[in-house]
């Protein structure tokens, strides 16, 4: 059958191997890339799957059609040592298995290469037993949590000044501090993902007709939202709120008078570099972390702890649930759920309104 990923697709009949043995493993390895390539993945995703496998063999010391269920367990205890996340280590052993699955599949052939050239046939090394099982909704590190009010207001303010300092000091880089100081708000302002951010266009500041008197700063179109395996990214509309209005006057600033200071012509980004080119990811991690460490704010803080804040403050303000789901793109409503940490203040005035709704006579006086 001519299947993606069959052996006989990437081993040629007839030729004799100097080394063998890698030969065959890499040939799997390039087989299994077409498999999955078959399906749509992404190629990040590919691409990690086959390092891992990489590093699974070099963990072994031995091929595929050797591995055992010991392997897989020693694997996974040695990254325990090293404190990775549940999730992290979950995700390994699923690629290991979905690998094994592949080479150990009759369709693609792997078994009957390997027993006659090495006389012995790659098993199922995944199983029930020495695997992890998602029990729980949230797997993350405890550490990671939404950023406090205060907090908050210390990271901006702290960003806002950087600007004024650089100014007064008559160094460079005044302009990037002030892009980079409102990157940071709107990803809280609208509750993006970092990559969501880094993709955005001019294009995306889009018009909402119920409130005019924001041009076009009344929605964001988030055109790279996070896909699912095998789909595109997906698309949301996610609405300016009044609560986080102060958005709106930055994000003129930063379009009309900052930005066309960078001389980008054409270049579609929102957000562009001094190279003119579109702020990375990895960008706004460095950035993200030098304002969190001179503030000396918890390390456990990342820029995703601003999308969690937003989710938790639209609950604070009495958003259904519904519509915080909508404006953050989750699939399920319990992931929003697992971003939701209500404030101290905001569940000590709901409970001050139970104690009065319960307590109080209807004519207003004391029991």
């Amino acid at each position: 059958m001519n299947i993606p990923g069959a052996a006989h697709q990437v081993l040629a009949d007839g030729v004799i191997h100097l080394d063998e043995q890698p030969a065959v493993f890499e040939a799997m390895l390039s087989g299994w890339e077409k498999q999955q390539k078959s399906r749509l993945l992404g190629g990040s995703t590919v691409k990690d799957r086959l390092n891992l496998i990489r590093r699974f063999q070099r963990f072994c010391n031995e091929y595929p059609w050797n591995w055992t269920p010991a392997d897989l367990e020693g694997f996974t205890s040695s990254l325990m040592d090293l404190e990775r996340a549940h999730s992290t280590l979950r995700g390994y052993q699923t690629d290991i298995g979905l690998f094994c699955d592949y080479i150990t599949d009759e369709r693609y052939d792997w078994p009957e290469q390997c027993f006659n050239r090495f006389g012995t046939a790659p098993v199922q090394i995944c199983h029930e037993w020495n695997t992890a099982v998602h029990l729980s909704e949230y797997e993350g590190r405890p550490e990671r949590r939404a950023m406090t009010h205060d907090e908050i207001e210390a990271f901006f303010d702290h960003a806002d000044a950087r600007v004024q300092r650089i100014v007064d000091a008559g160094r460079k880089g005044a302009l990037a501090a002030l892009r980079d100081s409102q990157m940071f708000k709107t990803i809280y302002a609208y509750g993006l993902r970092r990559r969501e951010l880094a993709r955005l266009d001019l294009v995306d500041l889009r018009h909402n007709p119920a409130v005019g008197h924001w041009g076009r700063y009344g929605a964001l179109h988030v055109r790279y939202g996070k896909a699912t395996k095998g789909s595109p990214p997906r698309r949301r509309l996610v609405l300016t709120v009044p609560e986080f209005d102060w958005i709106v006057d930055g994000m003129k600033q930063w379009v009309g008078v900052a930005r066309p200071r960078y001389n980008a012509g054409a270049h579609p980004a929102l957000w562009v570099t001094e190279r003119r080119s579109r702020v990375s990811t990895r960008y706004i991690d460095d950035r993200f972390a030098e304002i969190r460490d001179e503030l000396e704010l918890d390390k456990a803080l990342v820029p995703h702890c601003l999308r969690h804040s937003y989710v938790s403050h639209l609950a604070e303000f009495g958003y259904p649930e519904k519509f915080i789901q909508e404006q953050v793109g989750h699939f399920y409503s319990s992931t929003t759920a697992i971003y939701t940490h209500v404030s101290n203040d905001f569940k000590n005035r709901v409970l001050a309104t139970a104690l009065d709704r319960v307590y109080t006579p209807a004519g207003g006086g004391s029991r």
